[in-house]
C-alpha cells in the first residue's frame, strides 16, 4: 500500500475515534481544523442544527498573506475567536480532526484561546 494512503486512512481512523466523543450544540459549538500543505481551515460547527456558525481559512481575501505555518496560524485562530464573541460564544469544544494537537493545530487553538474563548 501506498505511504501517503495508509496515513491518510490512519487519520480518518483518529478522525472516527475522536467524533464518537464530542459534537457541537448552539451554545458550545465544535471548533472543526483542516490543515493542508497550501492551506488551513478552522470553522465552528452546531452539529445539532447542522449548521456552520463562523468560518475562517486563508483562502479569505483578509488573510490571503497569512501562510501555513505555526507563526501565522495563530492570526487565523485570533480571527475565528473575534467571530465567535460577536455571536456572543463563551465556550467551544476543540476538533483537531485526527491531526496532532502539535505545531499548527495547537497555535490555532492558541490563537482562538487568546481572543478569550474556552475549551
Amino acid at each position: 500500500m501506498n505511504r501517503i494512503i495508509a496515513k491518510q486512512k490512519q487519520r480518518l481512523k483518529r478522525k472516527k475515534s475522536i467524533r464518537k466523543n464530542i459534537s457541537g450544540t448552539g451554545e458550545r459549538p465544535r471548533l472543526s481544523v483542516y490543515r493542508s500543505n497550501r492551506y488551513l481551515y478552522i470553522q465552528a460547527i452546531d452539529d445539532e442544527n447542522g449548521v456552520t456558525l463562523a468560518a475562517v481559512n486563508n483562502l479569505q481575501p483578509d488573510f490571503k498573506s497569512v501562510k501555513t505555518c505555526v507563526a501565522d496560524a495563530g492570526k487565523i485562530g485570533e480571527a475565528l475567536g473575534a467571530k465567535l464573541k460577536a455571536l456572543n460564544i463563551e465556550t467551544a469544544v476543540f476538533d483537531r480532526n485526527g491531526f496532532r494537537y502539535h505545531g499548527i493545530v495547537k497555535a490555532l487553538a492558541d490563537g482562538v484561546r487568546s481572543a478569550g474563548i474556552k475549551f
